[in-house]
């Protein structure tokens, strides 16, 4: 096929593939340059399936009759994967001679990875029943100290334990390895949201997109980061998240180590951006735009030797057809290199060796079912001096479990008006004096850590993370710059005992509004002096629900007056921060929002109850603070929401 191909490009282009190999630091075999170029994706140009749009990977099934093809001089293509239904995601091996891809070998398969002999087409698979199996990447050499010797790993991208997303009811995806044989399968992500697109980065650490939705404040989607982890799942850790837009997919490592992705304001169905970059010397501080929307949109950004990547694109109307071009990543400029117009073309690869990425370690096993998360002085933030809460305030660490939703639930519990993730508290435990923190917690959970303060009121919470197996994780503070290199001293926490959070589930506590806020609005403020009557200022007393969703009554809809998913702040409560919710400036006599907060303009500092209001004891408030910090939700979870009959497909340490 011979199709809007620009030849001096690609002399340019193979020329970029011979300096490529010049560099390598691993020597393949001998092969002639003739013998070298691109292989790239070619899918169909149907029409999007409006479950491809919901779901949180792009290019999620690359359309039926997808297949990987390679680039030739002359040009010509080749197609390399014939006997497939569908076939993308191309991953050249370190030598340049072997090649990952996910395929489907009939219409109703799910997607599995395969892995390609370049110089004869033999083909073998690597994952069978594990899910939907996308974007393999080879790793590194992996070892741990009671192996023989080292051995190699893919990670890939999988749906396996049938979680769903939290924004939407479609499959979620996590990260997974296993040995190139198919064996050791481990689930490296937990993230209640998907985890996808991954990379690895030259010292043999995973580089993906992570989506990022404990809270409402980025909205219905949340914002999708760059999350880098060990190749076992350990160290999950932000890359780059604030800076530039909401959505940053599909990274690569260019030779000149920079950290190339795709940026946009609102996540498409293809994924489709700007092109941006960080550096790997200061990833969290060096943020720059590399294309404009007058560039077209991207996707797919690959590494050339020169520095410059390859990359998908089409123009910004999203009209025509994904061509290959080739973007210098200082200068921005865009040369075309070759364009199907009856197909897009996507995922282009260099066929050629580039240097290996640094093995890794694991301290990860089975035979310790917890972890450690320790925290060195949640005194230090990124809010500034006079920002942030003074040293010494009295504070305490709540832990909280994310509960995810599972498909196929004949049980599923009814989050309620704000969309958020069930919760369960893990436990409260006290700050050292010098803001030091020490706990040991189940392995393979989601887990928000919220520092409270003496009024039970969350100050600030992380966003979703976990610790594996035998992990101990650290941080330095509570949001701090990630760069900062902590002070040099030994805390209090570490010189003690982990304080143990490991209650089994069903021990667990919840704190929901049927079950345990209701009570209270029944007895103390429902009554006729109170909140009823033309006077109230808010109207409770237990009446079936006048919006008209059956599901909830009328108290659970006052006091989320005003809540859309948009406007994640209702006039009285505020889901997951009850120190800016109104109902609790009025159960405490005062704003209890904090300087960092963004309440407004004319906030008043105290607040007036009413005056015929029965007091509500101490435990009382601190329950419906307690339930607006968890998500503000209408039904809590039991145990038998999360049975161990799942932790199979949790992953586990296997």
């Amino acid at each position: 096929m011979k199709t809007g191909f620009n030849g001096f490009v690609f002399c340019l282009l193979f020329a970029a593939v011979l300096i490529f190999a010049s560099g390598r630091v691993a020597q393949p075999a001998e092969t002639d340059a003739k013998d070298e170029g691109v292989v790239l994706t070619q899918a169909p140009l149907d029409p999007v399936p409006a479950a491809r749009r919901a779901s949180g990977m792009p290019w999620p099934d690359c359309g039926a009759g997808s297949r990987i093809v390679m680039l030739e001089p002359g040009p010509t293509t080749r197609v390399l994967t014939e006997g497939f239904h569908s076939a993308c995601d191309p991953d050249v091996s370190f030598d340049g001679q072997r090649m990952l891809f996910s395929a489907r070998e009939t219409p109703s398969d799910d997607w599995n990875i395969y892995e390609m002999e370049l110089g004869d087409g033999g083909v073998r698979r690597i994952t069978r029943d594990l899910g939907n199996c996308r974007h393999p990447v080879y790793q590194g050499s992996h070892y741990t100290i009671v192996a023989d010797e080292p051995w190699y790993q893919i990670t890939f991208v999988s749906d396996r334990a049938g979680e769903l997303e939290e924004h939407a009811p479609v499959r979620s995806t996590s990260l997974y390895s296993c040995r190139l044989d198919g064996t050791d399968v481990r689930r490296l992500t937990f993230n209640p949201s998907s985890d996808m697109g991954p990379t690895v980065l030259p010292d043999g650490r995973l580089l993906f997109s992570s989506r990022q939705r404990s809270g409402l404040e980025w909205g219905p989607e949340g914002r999708v980061g760059l999350f880098a982890s060990q190749t076992d799942g350990i160290d999950y850790a932000v890359f780059s998240a604030d800076e530039g837009r909401r959505v940053k997919l599909m990274p690569c490592v260019t030779p000149d180590r920079l950290v190339v992705f795709v940026e946009s304001d609102e996540q498409t169905w293809d994924g489709a951006g700007n092109l941006a970059t960080v550096s790997l010397r200061r990833n969290l501080h060096s943020y720059r735009p590399i294309t404009d929307d007058g560039d077209g949109l991207f996707t797919f950004p690959s590494p050339l030797r020169d520095g410059a990547v390859l990359a998908s694109r089409k123009p910004g109307d999203g009209s025509g057809t994904y061509g290959i071009v080739r973007v210098d990543t200082h200068s921005g400029e865009v040369e075309a290199v070759f364009d199907d117009p009856d197909r897009h073309d996507i995922q282009a690869r260099i066929v050629a060796p580039r240097p290996e990425p640094d093995g890794r370690s694991s301290v990860v096993t089975a035979d310790n079912p917890n972890g450690i998360f320790y925290g060195l002085d949640v005194y230090e933030s990124d809010l500034g001096e006079g920002g942030w809460i003074s040293r010494g305030t009295p504070v305490r660490l709540r832990v909280l479990e994310g509960i995810p939703r599972f498909e196929g639930e004949r049980e599923a519990p009814s989050p309620g008006i704000p969309p958020l993730l069930q919760r369960r508290i893990l436990g409260v435990v006290p700050v050292e004096e010098d803001g030091s923190f020490n706990v040991e917690v189940p392995a393979n959970i989601p887990i928000q850590l919220q520092l409270v303060d003496d009024d039970g009121l969350a100050l600030r919470s992380c966003s979703w993370i976990w610790v594996r197996n035998r992990e101990t994780r650290g941080c330095i503070g509570c949001h701090e710059d990630g760069e900062r290199t902590p002070d040099n001293r030994f805390v209090k926490a570490l010189a003690k005992p982990s304080i143990p959070l490991t209650l089994p589930r069903e021990k667990r506590r919840t704190v929901d509004f049927r079950r345990d806020v209701k009570p209270i609005l029944d007895a103390r403020c429902g009554s006729a002096a109170c909140h009823q009557g033309p006077d109230a200022t808010m109207a409770l007393g237990g009446s079936p629900s006048t919006d008209g969703n059956p599901r909830y009554d009328r108290d659970y809809t006052a006091l989320l007056e005003g809540f859309t998913v948009d406007e994640p702040a209702g006039a009285w409560v505020h889901p997951g921060q009850a120190r800016t919710s109104p109902l609790i400036w009025r159960l405490y006599g005062r704003n209890t929002s904090r300087p960092w907060d963004e309440v407004g303009d004319g906030v008043p500092k105290t607040v007036t109850t009413h005056p015929q209001s029965p007091p509500l004891t101490a435990d009382e408030k601190q329950t419906l603070a307690e339930w607006i910090d968890l998500g503000a939700l209408w039904d809590g979870v039991s145990g038998k929401s999360d049975p161990a009959a799942r932790d199979e497909n949790r992953g586990g340490a296997r």
